[in-house]
């Protein structure tokens, strides 16, 4: 939905959430054209799968949802995964800068559902020393 979100500018409730899709899309960013290929994972992948992703991917926005702990619990494992597959030398990395990461946390608006404090979100992204945002 997040990412429906930022490419149609609406919100679309109907979608298969364990699905996984390859979006296309330009924007203009302070200026400039960029055009994105966003890879939309379905979240259901096991390890080889998502470590190929992950090499796939040149930014990434790390999405829990503020309902579900257990998608809060993966964040770190997912961001220690970035900053290894990045950094290793197959990747042309050997020290080389790390790709840009935000945490989000969604689904801000389920205050009565919420399982994840902010406060769990904003440390979490400190020590991982990425930018932090909660959305609905």
């Amino acid at each position: 939905a997040l990412t429906v979100r930022f490419i149609t500018r609406r919100f679309i409730g109907d979608y298969d959430p364990t699905l996984e899709m390859i979006y296309r899309h330009v924007a203009l960013i302070d200026g400039e054209m960029v055009h994105f290929e966003i890879l939309d994972t379905a979240g259901q992948e096991d390890s080889l799968q998502i470590e190929e992703k992950i090499k796939w991917g040149d930014g990434f926005a790390v999405v829990y949802s503020v309902t579900d702990r257990c998608s809060f619990d993966e964040v770190m494992r997912l961001c220690f995964l970035i900053n290894h597959l990045h950094a290793s030398p197959k990747r042309g990395g050997g020290g080389a800068e790390q790709p840009p990461v935000v945490v989000v946390a969604n689904k801000k608006d389920l205050q009565f559902d919420r399982m994840v404090s902010t406060q769990d979100g904003e440390n979490l992204s400190k020590a991982l020393k990425v930018p932090f945002y909660e959305i609905s």
